[in-house]
């Protein structure tokens, strides 16, 4: 079967929604992505026009997914598209309005995602392993051994090279 896979790279709309189904666990959320240019008669940077999606994230994603982001956050996300056309309610009393019953039209678009994380090019993310992935996994190299700490520190923020001072005499 082909289906239609993409990468989004945008910023989480609208908070997650987590819900325990009877199918598994669910989160939902909004994405918006808009596109910018450049304007060179300007030489500043454009939005263009933002679309939005609706990501859906099943079992461990989801409750990750949930427990990690917030609105704002700047995600890429990789999932499968799904465009559905809609019609709404029959008008009137009598509900002989059929399929094409008089409704206001409208269109979605859904990701059902695969894989969700923070757009490192726009910041910084500290990752925490879930105990669940350790747990059902036991042939994992963290439960056989810890991995050993690094023998030098990384600076979190680059630091300007200091300037030398001049000698007074």
């Amino acid at each position: 079967m082909n289906e239609t896979l993409v990468t989004v790279v945008g910023n989480v709309a609208t908070a997650p929604v987590y819900r325990e189904m009877p199918t598994g666990s669910v989160a939902r959320f909004r994405l918006a992505v808009t596109a910018r240019h450049r304007d060179r008669t300007k030489d500043t940077w454009v939005d263009g026009h933002t679309n939005f999606f609706t990501v859906w994230a099943w079992k461990g994603l989801g409750t990750n997914a949930a427990a990690s982001l917030s609105v704002g956050d700047p995600v890429i996300v990789q999932g499968r598209l799904k465009v559905r056309f809609e019609e709404g309610g029959a008008g009137g009393a009598g509900g002989t309005g059929g399929a094409r019953g008089g409704g206001p039209q409208w269109a979605s678009a859904d990701i059902d995602a695969y894989a969700i994380g923070h757009d490192l090019s726009r910041g910084t993310s500290a990752f925490r392993r879930t105990s669940a992935v350790r747990a059902a996994d036991p042939a994992s190299p963290e439960r056989q051994q810890p991995r050993p700490e690094p023998d030098f520190a990384i600076d979190p923020v680059p630091r300007p090279a200091e300037e030398p001072t001049p000698a007074h005499t």
